[in-house]
C-alpha cells in the first residue's frame, strides 16, 4: 500500500519505521534537520532493547513531491493541521483514505454524526473551514493513538509502550477499507481493530488528557505527582465530571469511573505529559484539541464548564505568552 505519513515526529516515526519494515511503500513528510537527518542515514527506531535503522522509505517536505497516495496518515498535532490542509489533495486519489489519529476531540467530530448538531463545524478546531473544505469527510476513517513515544534527536524517535490504534468509520460503518487499513496496521505489530464508537473511543482516550495535560504545562508536574496532590487530584476529578455529562449529552458513556481513570493515570509514574514535553521544547501546545474544544462543546450541550473554563483560560495564555516571547 502506498502510505504517506504526514508529520514524521514520534507518533508518525513510529507508524512510518513500523509500516515500512513490513513491506509497505512509505513517504514520510517532515522537515528541518529531522528531515535532513532521514534522508542521509534512514530513521531509526529505538524499542526497548531493539534498534533498528529504517532505509527502505522515502522523505519529502514537499506534498507535492510524494505522488498519489491510497492511505495518507495524518500524525501532525491538531493545531498543525490547518496550514497543510490546503496541500493534501495533491495526494489524493480517487479512493485515498486520510486516517487521523490526533489527540483530542477531531475537527470532524459532528461530520456523519447525526442529531440535530450533524456537520456541526467546530470554531476551536476549524475556525475558518479550511480543513474541512481540503479534507471531505468521506476520506475520512478515525484513528486513536495509543502508544506512547518520542522523537529523541533528529532520525531517531524512541517507542516507550503500547501497540493500540483502532480505527473506525464516523458513521460506525463496518467498512471493507476499514478492515484493509486494521489488517495493514496489524501486520506493521501495532494492535488495531474496527470499532463501531470511534467517537466514545476518543471520549476514552481524551478524559485524562483533558486534565492531566493542561494542569502539567502549568505546574511543571508528572501524572504522579498530580494524582498524588490532594488539590490537583480533587481539580482532575472536577474536570472529569464536567466532560463526562458534556459526553453524555452527545450520546456518549464513559465506562470507567473517575478515581479507576485518576489511578490509571498514578500508575504511569513520573511521566511528562506530552504538552509539558512540548511546553520544555518550545513548541506550541494541543490547547484547542485537548481543552478548548471540550469547553466549546460545553457550551453547546448547554452544560456548565466552569474547572474546564478556568483551566483552558490558564493553558491558553500561557501557550500565548510563551509564544509571544519566543517570537522576540
Amino acid at each position: 500500500m502506498r502510505i504517506c505519513i504526514v508529520g514524521a515526529g514520534a507518533i508518525g516515526g513510529l507508524l512510518g519505521a513500523r509500516l515500512a519494515l513490513c513491506g509497505e511503500k512509505v513517504t514520510l513528510i517532515a522537515r528541518g534537520e529531522h528531515l535532513a537527518a532521514i534522508r542521509r542515514s534512514g530513521l531509526r527506531l529505538i524499542s526497548g532493547e531493539e534498534e533498528l535503522v529504517v532505509e527502505d522509505l522515502q522523505a519529502t517536505e514537499a506534498l507535492d513531491r510524494a505522488g498519489r497516495q491510497e492511505l495518507v496518515i495524518l500524525a501532525l498535532k491538531a493545531h498543525q493541521i490547518e496550514a497543510v490542509a490546503p496541500g493534501l489533495p495533491a495526494l489524493y486519489g480517487e479512493d485515498t483514505v486520510v486516517l487521523t489519529v490526533q489527540n483530542g476531540i477531531p475537527w470532524w467530530y459532528f461530520q456523519k454524526h447525526g442529531g440535530p448538531l450533524e456537520g456541526r463545524r467546530l470554531e476551536s478546531l476549524d475556525p475558518h473551514g479550511t480543513i474541512e473544505e481540503h479534507i471531505p469527510a468521506e476520506r475520512i476513517l478515525g484513528g486513536i493513538a495509543y502508544p506512547a513515544a518520542e522523537r529523541v534527536a533528529p532520525g531517531v524517535v524512541r517507542h516507550i509502550e503500547d501497540n493500540r490504534f483502532p480505527v473506525g468509520e464516523l458513521d460506525g460503518s463496518k467498512s471493507e477499507r476499514a478492515r484493509r487499513i486494521a489488517e495493514v496496521l496489524s501486520r506493521a505489530g501495532f494492535k488495531s481493530r474496527v470499532v463501531s464508537d470511534i467517537r466514545t473511543q476518543i471520549w476514552i482516550k481524551l478524559w485524562g488528557n483533558l486534565s492531566f495535560n493542561p494542569i502539567s504545562a502549568l505546574t511543571g508536574a508528572t501524572m504522579v505527582e498530580i494524582a498524588r496532590f490532594p488539590e490537583t487530584r480533587r481539580l482532575v476529578g472536577r474536570m472529569m465530571e464536567e466532560a463526562r455529562l458534556v459526553a453524555e449529552k452527545l450520546g456518549v458513556r464513559i465506562p470507567f469511573t473517575v478515581e479507576q481513570r485518576i489511578a490509571g493515570a498514578e500508575a504511569v509514574g513520573e511521566h511528562k505529559t506530552s504538552m509539558l514535553q512540548d511546553l520544555e521544547a518550545g513548541r506550541s501546545l494541543e490547547v484547542e484539541a485537548l481543552v478548548g474544544a471540550v469547553a466549546e462543546l460545553g457550551r453547546l450541550t448547554e452544560t456548565p464548564t466552569p474547572h474546564i473554563d478556568a483551566v483552558y483560560a490558564l493553558v491558553k495564555l500561557l501557550d500565548r505568552t510563551r509564544g509571544a516571547r519566543a517570537a522576540g
